[in-house]
């Protein structure tokens, strides 16, 4: 989507939005810390994130790769930053290639400063030495697939103060094709609303995007105003220079005045406001929280989906998924990557088969060994691995080798049925409850477009052991209501589906569409999250040196245990699944493995250890 369309939409409804910029971190751990952090902030609800440029070999790759990550993986709008330092015609192409095929539609234009070793910018060889020129070549190159944004500056910039000057450079680059303005940081509001009243007499009626840089210690706020070269009001320090010393409360203070400037800007009919973290989450936050404009219960954040859609290239109309990825979102989008087309209204038989392989980025694991063995612990038997799921469910962990996001806010409806499957051996990895036309605002359940009402069938995912299995069949198949599909990790799959074809077990009726049936259980996708699905539990027990409990314990539940789906076909009744479940437990829960050493065994079960 367009930035100038957000801004229009913001002006329509009267209600205010927001944005936020990131740059490339420097070293690798920094970049997967900074991708965790934004899909937490995603939970903020910007309307968009922008991706500042790295000039120069691996932070400019890294840039380009930020964006895929964030359009195709976090469902996030990006709009990618691109200047002319160091920069020829032929790295701008590449850029820009990058950025079309990660489904970007949104780039930032700017001249860029000069290097660290050059006091004075320079134009490269073949290069361009303005941003108009970047904007006029973007736009003869792309037409009007990029929305094209440019920098302002109300304040001044590095090496010209001459307003009207600036202001003429400016109005070029509009002409040239740049449809929206962001501005550089400042603390002046009235300074502000004076120079955007300039900008509209030269005739510039673009939308004008102010940038807003939060208040996180004294230290950095003072150090960035002063390299800005921004003018702080003196009410500002006079609040800020008392406290200097006591970061909490800077940004206590400082929360307030970033949030009254906020206002005041409001206030002067600039409807969308764009945060610079500087890759950090807690100041931004907390001056969102104190604009009152957080996702809350009141005012939920809105999703077009039940599920997190993809923004990568081709994506953008997809409406239709298996369950089976419901908390692995990264992975489906993997292993999907290279169709041609992807679902749209409905599920084609066609496409089931062509799911990528496991080894691509993004699909196994994640953390080092060390990592996951501090996460999940050693556990030596059942009961410990159900421990760790019944943890997850308390939200006293937030990921498991099958959930890459904590649990989801709809689990409380059926949080203690979960538990009590766990603590009987039922190991429950997917789940969802069933919903019987609930309001498409609903804070928890709602999705889609206001005045429908959306539905769920309820749905159990679970690792089942070979001994619980038959009399779970066998109960399953006598229930008129219940389908199901069984599979082991050589792939023996059993089902009484009567079909290959698609389930929906997710689905809205909306006023003037066609209902809506984003979310399916389907046999040959399920085979395809079968191989992910045990792959992903011996990825967990290579943590751990071969032969020891833990190791011994995960391969057995692998190689030998049974993946489960349940579908609940009467969505009016919610707990007919775990009433069917009830009484099923596995025996020995606390048995440990014998630990193999040396080509022997030891034995290490609880009863012998205890005699």
């Amino acid at each position: 989507m367009h930035i100038r369309e957000m801004m229009a939409e913001a002006e329509r409804s009267g209600e205010p939005s927001f944005s936020f910029e990131y740059f490339p971190p420097k070293t690798a751990q920094g970049v997967q810390n900074l991708y965790d952090r934004m899909e937490r902030m995603y939970n903020f609800g910007p309307k968009f994130i922008d991706i500042t440029w790295g000039a120069g070999g691996r932070i400019a790759e890294l840039t380009c790769e930020m964006v895929v990550q964030a359009q195709a993986y976090l469902g996030l709008e990006a709009c990618m930053h691109l200047t002319c330092t160091d920069m020829g015609e032929e790295r701008v192409n590449d850029a820009l290639r990058k950025a079309y095929k990660a489904g970007c539609t949104n780039i930032l234009a700017l001249r860029g400063d000069p290097p660290r070793e050059k006091e004075k910018w320079e134009a490269t060889d073949s290069g361009f030495r303005y941003a108009r020129d970047l904007v006029a070549h973007i736009r003869k190159t792309y037409g009007n697939h990029f929305d094209i944004g440019v920098a302002g500056y109300p304040e001044g910039c590095d090496d010209n103060k001459d307003e009207d000057s600036l202001l003429d450079h400016l109005k070029e680059k509009v002409d040239m094709g740049a449809s929206f303005i962001v501005t550089q940081m400042f603390y002046d509001v009235d300074n502000f609303i004076r120079w955007v009243g300039r900008v509209r007499e030269r005739g510039i009626t673009v939308p004008i995007i102010p940038g807003i840089m939060p208040i996180a210690t004294y230290a950095s706020f003072l150090r960035r105003a002063n390299h800005m070269q921004c003018k702080v009001p003196e009410e500002w320090m006079a609040k800020l220079e008392p406290v200097k010393n006591d970061d909490v409360a800077v940004r206590d203070i400082g929360k307030t005045l970033v949030a009254d400037m906020c206002r005041k800007i409001l206030a002067a009919g600039i409807p969308h406001l764009h945060f610079y973290t500087m890759n950090l989450a807690q100041a931004t936050r907390m001056v969102l929280e104190e604009l009152n404009w957080l996702p809350s219960p009141d005012h939920p954040l809105k999703h077009a989906l039940p599920w997190k859609q993809s923004l990568g290239f081709g994506r953008r109309g997809e409406d239709v998924r298996p369950i089976f990825w419901r908390n692995r979102n990264k992975s489906y989008v993997a292993r999907t990557q290279e169709w041609d087309e992807f679902p749209n209204g409905r599920w084609g038989d066609s496409r089931s088969p062509a799911f990528g392989e496991l080894d691509a980025y993004g699909i196994g694991l994640t953390g080092s060994n060390e990592q996951n063995r501090k996460k999940w612990g050693e556990p030596t038997c059942i009961r410990d691995i159900a421990s760790l799921f019944i943890r997850y469910l308390n939200n006293d962990i937030e990921y498991l080798p099958w959930s890459e996001a904590p649990v989801a806010e709809e689990a409380a409806l059926i949080k203690d049925n979960l538990i009590d499957l766990n603590n009987r051996g039922l190991i429950t990895i997917n789940s969802q409850p069933a919903v019987n036309g609930v309001k498409s605002t609903h804070p928890v359940h709602g999705w889609g477009p206001s005045n429908g009402y959306v539905y769920q069938k309820a749905y159990l995912e679970m690792f089942i052991s070979p001994d619980l299995f038959p009399e779970i069949k066998r109960r399953i198949e006598d229930h008129p209501d219940l389908t199901y599909h069984a599979v082991t990790r050589s792939g023996n799959l059993e089902t009484n589906a009567q079909s290959e074809g698609p389930n929906a077990v997710t689905w809205g009726v909306f006023p003037g569409k066609e209902i809506v049936q984003p979310t399916i259980v389907e046999r040959i996708s399920f085979l395809a999250w079968k191989d992910e699905a045990f792959q992903l539990g011996n990825e967990w027990a290579r943590c751990y040196e071969a032969g020891t409990p833990s190791r011994l314990m995960l391969d057995e539940v692998m190689n030998t245990w049974y993946l489960v789906n349940i579908v609940n076909n009467d969505f009016h009744r919610g707990h007919t699944i775990f009433e069917v479940l009830e009484g099923l437990e596995i025996h020995d829960m606390d048995k440990v493995q014998e630990r193999q050493t040396n080509g022997a065994t030891e034995a290490t079960n609880d009863a012998e250890a205890s005699a």
